[in-house]
């Protein structure tokens, strides 16, 4: 079991930036792909970036591509997403989820353990 803890939300401006980190429980997370993910008051939990066990492959959702990145740091057991430009329609709950197969995924059902997500909101 893995668990995972999100922290770094909060309320910010159009433009500003934030990281979000995610803490995992277990040695093991190097072996795990990450995923980050965001779900909107009456819509879907959707994909936002998700990085590779070694951290070389890394992908993005189209509307956060060349303003959010995506890090791990396999020694400290935890993985990071930095927002830059943040949007007011970036406001969400974000979620950090590991997965335990091989390879990337987008889908939710992709994923075996979730954090428990942290708010972020941009104010226009």
């Amino acid at each position: 079991q893995v668990q995972l803890v999100e922290s770094g939300g909060g309320l910010v401006q159009a433009g500003d930036s934030l990281r979000l980190s995610c803490a995992a429980s277990e040695r093991t997370f190097s072996s795990y792909t990450v995923g980050w993910f965001r779900q909107s008051p009456g819509k879907e939990r959707e994909f936002v970036a998700a990085i590779s066990r070694s951290g070389n492959i890394i992908n993005y959702e189209d509307s956060v591509k060349g303003r959010f990145t995506i890090s791990r740091d396999n020694v400290k057991n935890m993985a990071f997403l930095q927002m830059n430009s943040l949007k007011p329609e970036d406001t969400a709950v974000y979620y950090c989820a590991v997965r335990t197969l091989l390879g990337l995924s987008v889908s939710r059902s992709g994923y075996n353990y979730w954090g428990q997500g942290t708010q972020v909101t941009v104010s226009s």
